[in-house]
Order: structure tokens, then sequence, then C-alpha cells
């Protein structure tokens, strides 16, 4: 009765073929022939999927100039970035045939025609399909009420139109640590402030620094965030930072012998912008930082102002894979307390060319979490592997830390990750599978996703 549906939609459109695949998958899109830019428009669409329910994928590109926002997903995560909607679903639903919705805002300065095209994806005997259809044409009419020198054709709208959002790097955002100094007493410790400029920002963030070796670090102020000491590492973290636009930090370094060279410290600074992770390298100033006034420290951060910006990415998954021709190999899985070896500065391009390009996992917009099923240091046939431990998910591989890295599934929530991770305990001989969690395609701890998140955890 839903496939009925489709004949008595409200408004003028388009029912654009059928893609071709198997027999029982099949899907028809529903859009407007026209519009008129500055107004939105419904983009409606029918799957007619018999009984498959395997991990699936949809995925639509649009053009510069037109956002998505999610209508009716059937139960799919929906995200729209970098001009691209996608839907995903771990499991589809039991129902033969699925309405999908969502809704495009066009730019009041567009004009001309757009093809909206789709790709739908989805695992059979452990196979990944895809299936494409015909484009959609729509076009766009000129806004009757804008300048006719400012409007711009849809394809040269990303060329011609500048967004305007303030450069990350004109944030005044800094961290600045004070030259460590001795304390005087007999532990032969040390004493570390760091100042952080934060201005208006509220949201997540995060100090970490590097600690040599032989030195212990421990808590003296935190301001209301969590301090933790552990691999070398001194970490602040904070769910919600301090309402003032600049404070101070600091720890104390208690060195294992009395010979100790004076310490060293490398540390970075990570903060969350439009839900975007922004790390800025710490500066060391031979100062007093406590004692400066405001205005000293803002002139000392516009002179800092021009420092590098980094934003992480994982530029792994910007090169382009070749097709994998290395034996296979048996990896092992990592138990949640294991430690891996120290990360490399350089990404080892060569270990990305020996996946296959199918496989390899791409970044996706927020903090979201996967199942890790297992990590190796060989290479392995990842389709014929994991289907002797009785995995019907779409396994995706990433390399971090110097390891292939498994996992499956992507949720938003933790206790739905969670309870993943207890069905694959309880179905598969994979007891040691583990929540990985991510922020914006990067690797993060689960505690800073649940921070960042506001999200409660379960054991």
């Amino acid at each position: 009765m839903k496939g009925l549906a489709i004949y008595f939609y409200l408004f003028v459109s388009l029912v654009v073929g059928i893609f071709q695949g198997t027999d029982d998958v099949k899907i028809q899109i529903n859009a407007p022939t026209e519009v008129t830019a500055g107004d939105e428009f419904q983009v409606k669409i029918t799957l007619h999927k018999g009984n498959l329910q395997s991990f699936s994928r949809l995925v639509q590109e649009l053009p510069a100039g037109l956002k998505a926002t999610s209508g009716y997903s059937a139960n799919a995560d929906f995200t729209f970035k970098d001009n691209r909607v996608r839907l995903i679903w771990l499991k589809l639903p039991e129902s033969d045939t699925l309405t999908i919705t969502y809704t495009i805002k066009v730019d009041q300065r567009l004009k001309g025609t757009f093809d909206l095209v789709g790709k739908f994806s989805y695992i059979a005997d452990n196979e990944r399909i895809s299936v494409e259809g015909d484009p959609v044409s729509v076009r766009i009419n000129p806004n009757p009420n804008i300048d006719p020198s400012l409007v711009v054709d849809i394809n040269e709208f990303k060329e011609k139109v500048v967004p305007e959002i303030t450069p990350i790097s004109d944030i005044p955002v800094a961290c600045i640590r004070q030259k460590p100094s001795p304390t005087g007493e007999s532990d032969n410790s040390y004493i570390v402030n760091l100042l952080v400029y934060k201005e208006s920002a509220q949201k997540f963030a995060k100090i970490e620094e590097k600690i040599p070796a032989g030195y212990t670090a421990v808590n003296i102020d935190s301001k209301e965030g969590i301090f933790v000491f552990k691999n070398g590492q001194a970490k602040f973290l904070w769910m919600n930072l301090p309402q003032s636009p600049y404070f101070i930090v600091s720890y104390r370094l208690i060195p294992s012998s009395a010979t100790a060279v004076a310490p060293e410290i490398k540390g970075q600074f990570s903060y969350v912008v439009d839900e975007k992770t922004i790390v800025k390298d710490i500066v060391e100033r031979d100062m007093n930082v406590a004692a400066l006034s405001a205005e000293e420290i803002r002139k000392l951060i516009e002179e800092l102002k021009a420092s590098p910006v980094k934003i992480p990415m994982e530029e792994l998954l910007a090169q382009k894979p070749t097709e994998q021709k290395t034996p296979v190999a048996e990896p092992t899985v990592e138990k949640e307390t294991k430690k891996t070896p120290t990360p490399n500065k350089k990404v080892n391009t060569q270990l990305i060319k020996e996946i296959d390009p199918a496989y390899l996992l791409e970044p996706q917009e927020g903090v979201y979490y996967r199942i890790q099923i297992a990590a190796g240091h060989r290479p392995i046939d990842i389709k014929r592997y994991f289907r002797r431990y009785k995995i019907t998910d779409e396994v995706r591989a990433e390399i971090h830390e110097g390891w292939r890295k498994y996992s499956i599934g992507t949720f938003t929530e933790y206790k739905q990750a969670r309870d993943y991770r207890v069905h694959i305990w309880n179905t598969t001989p994979i007891s040691d599978a583990f929540v990985a969690a991510y922020n914006n395609g990067q690797r993060i701890t689960v505690q800073e996703a649940l921070m960042i998140t506001n999200q409660k955890w379960y054991r």
C-alpha cells in the first residue's frame, strides 16, 4: 500500500526510474520539477527492499548552495555534510517498503538546473552491492526579489560565492605554558602553570601535555575540569569551559630521582567550534602568567594569533588506496585495556594502499561510536576473514597508531553502541569487542565523547 501512495504525492513531482540492481531492491525518487530560489522543497524516496535487512546506506550529492535537513528517515542515521546527504541503517526495518523524506533549502541567489542523483548500497551474502539510478532534473527559477546582478548559476555557485565564515585562524584562542619553575621543596618538583585564553568558547576542551620520562604529574588546580595522568601524558578535560575569558590551571611535576634533568614539555590545547575540533600547540614563555593584567594578556594573545592552527582529520583517507595484493594473515583481537604502539608522527600511506577501498572507514560528522572487533599488523581478506566469525555487518578498516583496526556499526548514542557490543559478545566468537569513539573521523576516548555529547556512561 505504501508503494501506491507515490501516485498521490501532493506537489508537481518527477518520479524517477527504478534503480537497477537486484530483482528485490529498487528505489523511486520524487522531487519537484521546478523550484524558486530561496524556497524549500521536499525530496521523497520510496525504497522497495523486499526482505533485505542488512547494513545499508543511501548517499546523494547536492551542489553547493543547497542545504538538506532531515524529515522522516525510517530509523536511519541522517547526516548532511560537505553537500552530501547520507542515510545509514545498521539494520533496515522489517517493512518491505520504506519511505524517506528530507527537505532542501535553496539559496536565494541561485538559478539554473541541477541533477539529483544517488546511490543505495547494502550487504548481501557478505558482499557490498550498490545500485544507481538516472538523475532527477530540477530547475531553479531566479528569485524575483533578488538583484539580478547577485544571481549565480548553480554550477558556478561554489567558485563565485564565498561563505561568510570567520576563519578559524582569526579566533583568538591560545594556551600559554609558564616555563616550569622549581618549587624548592625536597622532592625537587616543578610547578607548571598554563594560561588558557578562550574568549567566548564554551564547549568541550582538552589540554594534553607530553611529560618527560622520569616524571609524575599531579594535579594542583584543574578549574573544575578533570585531570588525568597516564602513559606519560597529563590531561585536563572540560565538558564545558569556565565562564571567564581566561583562566589558569596548574600541575606539579615530581621526578623519580634527584638527578632528573629540567623538564621539557610539549603540549596541545583542543577545543570545539561549530562541532569541529580545533587544535593549537601550547606556547611556552618565561613569564609569570598569574601576574599578567587583562590588557597584557590580550596583547600577548594578539601576538600569538598567527600561530599555526591544526584541524585534526584522517589524512590517510585522502589517499587513494590501490587493490589489496598482500597475502592474508590473521589479525589479533585487541582487548580494551591492551596498549598500542606509540603512534608514528607520519601516516604510513603504504598501509592504506593495502586496504581494499570498498572497506576503508570514511570519516563522519560529529561524535559517534563504532564497535572494534579486531586489530592486527598484517593485511587480511576482510570479506572472507570475518565471515568465519559470524559477522554479518559491514566491516570497515582504518590505520590507527600503526595497527589495522576493524570495526562495525555507527551509533550516535553510547548506550546503543554498548548494547550492540554485548550483542557481538553473545552471538559471535569475538568476546573482546569494544566501543571506540570518534569526533569528525578522528579517534577520541569514550570518556571525551561522553563529555562532548553530555551522554551517560553505561557499564
